[in-house]
């Protein structure tokens, strides 16, 4: 053949390259991830820039601007900023649908561009939007398993959004989703992960090590209340960096969540700082909520310093604790002020905000009782179960905080292995509040019914998850009938 042939033929092999980028995640795609993860968003921005100068057709970078927005708005937790990037979504599907169909990161990166901005979508209260790219998400990952059966990362999201079917509460993100007929298997989604997170470090895609232990801890302490969620992250985060804040975030929260708040505040007061990291405004409100189980006196600072933020989710939920902290000092009157804030100011996009918005509307809590509630929280049982020792029922007139006392006592004997204690305390709970709005028998029954399960007592933990369910028109029904309603189906009814 010719050699000028031959030089057309070669020019138009490296034309016919240049067509589809290369979805490459090199080095430097790993570089910029890592800070992605450990939420040094300035220094990803710069690596991110730089593959684009060097690799302008590699696809990963579209893929790596989504993760930047995701964590910025993680992050900012700011409506103004969401409004002004969600535009960007449709932009990057368009560029990665002209791509390589041929390679696996197609499909999966268009699925993880519609997963994050689901869970954005659905941060920030737009329910059917999220339901819509959950879809998109969903049907991608099903053709690239088939496709790509070995293909690691698709686990990732495949397991998350499993999850998210299964767990979902009712409301307009579960009708969007039954609209479209899917549904997901929680159990299948958390076993999907905790086998991925044991592959990662031997594979090709050690990098998504740090992404699963996210979602898969805040799954176990947060979604499921896994009562071993604390030993396991303990175990996941070790081989995380330390210089990651996503790992101080990872351990404060779960930390909090399953009642270390003594450990939750050592890492969140010891977490790395610098200019080098994203702001992370959330943190000083988890960091309060510790130190306010501790019955810390400094605790309204850290709320305090959260509310000068422009974020969207938690505003209400602060305002009511900075009232619980007038209530701690015998100062009712400050209380009702911030009560009346709490109905006023932020939203209701998340549980903790509407169960503040709920609490406001009641009356001024009881120190006893609030503070055998932020105590048993905190995770110190035996100091809160000092508080209720100091009064008995009888001390307590009124039916709501009666059936209060009587629930608070069966939590503390439960978190202290005394069942046949929580068991008197949760019916007497019962008896007393069964036709309050309050959300204490209801939950009593609930823990009955988990506490037969475990003791293999059939018939009397099926009688209790269907009294739980029984009970209507009170707070929190929704969550509750939906735990009582899963506890049955985990014994076949």
């Amino acid at each position: 053949m010719p050699v000028r042939k031959l030089l057309i033929l070669f020019s138009l092999v490296l034309l016919s390259q240049s067509v589809f980028a290369n979805f490459d995640f090199n080095a430097n795609c790993a570089h910029a991830y890592k800070n992605l993860l450990s939420l040094k968003l300035k220094s990803a921005r710069e690596i991110i820039n730089q593959e684009k100068t060097l690799h302008p057709h590699n696809a990963i970078t579209i893929l790596l601007d989504n993760y930047y927005d995701y964590f910025w708005l993680l992050t900012t937790d700011n409506k103004a900023d969401f409004d002004r990037l969600k535009d960007n979504k449709s932009h990057r599907i368009d560029l990665l649908e002209d791509e390589d169909k041929n390679s696996p990161w197609y499909n999966f990166s268009i699925a993880e561009v519609n997963l994050q901005w689901a869970l954005l979508h659905n941060r920030f209260g737009e329910n059917t939007t999220a339901g819509f790219e959950i879809n998109k998400a969903y049907r991608l990952l099903q053709a690239n398993n088939k496709k790509y059966p070995s293909f690691l990362p698709d686990d990732m999201p495949t397991g998350v959004v499993n999850v998210l079917l299964g767990a979902l509460p009712n409301g307009a993100l579960k009708s969007t989703l039954s609209f479209f007929g899917i549904k997901g298997n929680l159990n299948n989604g958390l076993n999907m992960l905790e086998q991925l997170l044991a592959k990662l470090p031997q594979s090709e895609y050690p990098f998504y090590y740090d992404e699963v232990v996210f979602y898969l801890t805040y799954i176990q302490s947060y979604v499921i209340n896994d009562p071993s969620a604390y030993g396991k992250m303990m175990q996941y985060t070790n081989r995380m960096d330390s210089s990651s804040l996503l790992k101080s975030y990872i351990k404060g929260f779960v930390s909090l969540r399953t009642g270390h708040s003594s450990e939750a505040i050592i890492v969140l007061e010891k977490r790395p700082e610098g200019p080098e990291y994203q702001s992370y405004p959330y943190l000083d409100y988890l960091l309060g909520c510790a130190k306010m189980n501790r019955l810390d006196n400094n605790a309204y600072n850290y709320f305090s310093k959260f509310l000068q933020e422009k974020g969207t989710s938690f505003i209400k939920d602060s305002y009511l604790h900075l009232g619980w902290n007038c209530i701690l000092q015998g100062d009712v009157r400050r209380y009702n002020a911030f009560a009346q804030l709490v109905k006023t100011k932020g939203y209701t996009y998340n549980e903790k905000d509407k169960q503040a918005q709920n609490e406001a509307n009641n009356p001024a809590p009881n120190i006893y009782l609030l503070k055998a509630r932020l105590l048993f929280d905190g995770g110190y049982y035996d100091k809160a179960l000092a508080q209720l020792q100091e009064k008995d029922a009888d001390d307590f007139k009124q039916a709501g905080e009666k059936t209060e006392y009587y629930y608070r006592l069966g939590r503390i004997y439960e978190a202290l292995n005394k069942d046949e204690e929580a068991l008197k305390a949760y019916q007497s709970s019962i008896n007393t509040g069964s036709s309050t709005a309050y959300y204490f028998a209801p939950t009593s029954a609930l823990r009955m019914g988990y506490i037969y399960e475990r003791q293999k007592n059939e018939a009397k933990a099926v009688k209790y998850y269907n009294m739980a369910i029984a009970f209507k028109n009170h707070q929190d029904e929704s969550s509750i009938e939906k735990r009582a309603n899963e506890g049955l189906k985990r014994m076949g009814y």
